[in-house]
């Protein structure tokens, strides 16, 4: 079969970046940083369960200001995926499939995750 003739189909560079396709990305992107973040959460336990030295070494990671961007980052991309699948599952029932549904429960996952966030770092810096 030749393809010479075949249009090409149109590329991202030709769409402008929607809201709905954003959040799809994100919450790919989202997905990988947690699994990202499931190897520090592993090795943070191994260092606990390997001694006092190891577990210093972790906990010292885990408080410089890199480490604090890191976990900060986590938080965020798991209350966001968490937020974004609530959201799809009420599109797998039917629900909130209008375009300005979509905006709307787009906007709110976004004011969710930030809010669960910073709720969830006030809660752990208060204790």
């Amino acid at each position: 079969m030749a393809s010479d003739n075949r249009p090409l189909s149109p590329h991202l560079q030709i769409y402008r970046p929607q809201l709905t396709s954003m959040l799809s990305i994100a919450h790919r992107g989202a997905g990988v940083a947690l699994g990202v973040g499931a190897v520090f959460f592993a090795w943070w336990l191994l260092a606990a369960a390997s001694g006092p030295d190891a577990y210093g070494t972790a906990q010292s990671f885990f408080g410089s200001v890199f480490g604090i961007i890191v976990l900060a980052g986590f938080s965020f991309a798991l209350f966001y995926h968490l937020c974004n699948g609530i959201r799809h599952l009420f599109w797998d029932a039917g629900m909130g499939l209008e375009l300005d549904q979509t905006y709307r429960s787009g906007w709110a996952v976004i004011a969710a995750a930030v809010a669960l966030t910073a709720g969830a770092w006030v809660w752990a810096c208060a204790g």
